[in-house]
């Protein structure tokens, strides 16, 4: 069942035209500071891919894909879920040196998500990958890419907020580093979206590191593929809305499985059945560039650095009636 949350008081600050405009702005100025920082380059992707190649993300591995024949060919494709390993093979197949990456437009569909202010059936991103040395598969690089990620989404916020005097530039560019281990230390009675509120509130931009494992607990804070992110190597980078008054997820991001790292969690994750697809196979024999990578909402920094309180005012997608009515009774414009 969808989640409607509407802020006291809340009334947009840029209107529907300006609102579009703003968002092309956000687009080409974050695109730039982005290539910029991490030495990327604009490559196309697929909006599909064949199953069997396991290419597609299999998320936290109950999210059905769309799936379709293709009469023409004789197969069949899946939309993809996102283009976390499409990105890996890319990056062998075009010969990209090390220190060199690709960025490019993911669009997906996830028709089991549920629906609130910041979820939707529809997914933008940015996905991006570099190729890293082995001598970089640390902890360090996994920081100070967080850095450089959060400084190229500050300065876009400054551009933003120079442009439109409306919207206020509120981000902190000072990145908190936490475990998913140490929140759960921190905060033993809470759920896990729960702790990431509460850290949130005093540390206003955060990285919640390590996420796919499980806990101390015995659970996890949240699920990961174990076939892209190594699971102590990865993190959500998390601001604080004072909008929605909660932590606010933009990106998803880690440095990538290498053959020791997913042979291991594809075990732990009982799913040993993928070690015969073309990707896991070539990734366990070491074919495969050590890459790191992530994903960044377009529609998600859109919607957090133009102060909107529901993700339908930036980008276009199906809603249930309950979402419809109760915007429209609040003022929230959805496109």
């Amino acid at each position: 069942m969808s989640k409607l949350y509407v802020p006291q008081g809340y009334r947009p600050k840029l209107s529907v035209y300006e609102t579009q405009t703003a968002i092309g702005q956000i687009k080409k100025v974050f695109e730039e500071n982005l290539s910029r920082a991490l030495n990327l380059k604009r490559v196309s992707a697929p909006l599909f891919v064949q199953p069997q190649t396991g290419l597609n993300d299999d998320l936290n591995g109950v999210e059905r894909p769309v799936e379709f024949d293709i009469p023409e060919t004789g197969t069949t494709a899946q939309i993809v879920q996102s283009l976390a390993k499409w990105k890996r093979m890319a990056l062998h197949q075009y010969g990209f040196p090390v220190g060199e990456g690709l960025y490019t437009d993911m669009n997906a569909v996830r028709r089991d998500e549920e629906l609130d202010n910041l979820h939707s059936v529809y997914v933008d991103q940015w996905d991006w990958e570099k190729v890293i040395a082995l001598p970089e598969r640390t902890e360090e690089t996994l920081r100070e890419t967080v850095k450089k990620i959060v400084g190229a989404i500050c300065e876009t916020s400054k551009s933003i907020a120079a442009a439109y005097p409306a919207v206020k530039d509120t981000l902190s560019p000072e990145v908190s580093f936490v475990t998913t281990q140490e929140l759960e230390d921190l905060y033993p009675a809470l759920s896990p979206k729960e702790r990431e509120n509460e850290y949130l509130k005093v540390h206003k931009t955060a990285f919640i590191m390590k996420i796919g494992d499980l806990l101390k607990s015995g659970k996890k804070h949240d699920g990961r593929a174990p076939d892209y992110d190594d699971w102590q190597l990865n993190g959500d980078i998390v601001f604080w809305s004072d909008l929605l008054g909660c932590a606010f997820e933009v990106s998803s991001m880690g440095i990538r499985v290498d053959p020791q790292s997913l042979d291991r969690q594809l075990t732990k994750a009982g799913c040993d059945n993928r070690r015969t697809r073309p990707f896991h196979r070539m990734l366990l024999a070491g074919e495969l560039p050590l890459t790191m990578g992530g994903g960044i909402g377009q529609s998600r920094l859109s919607m957090l650095l133009l102060q909107k309180a529901h993700i339908g005012e930036v980008q276009v997608s199906v809603w249930d009636q309950d979402t419809l009515s109760g915007c429209k009774a609040a003022g929230i414009p959805l496109l």
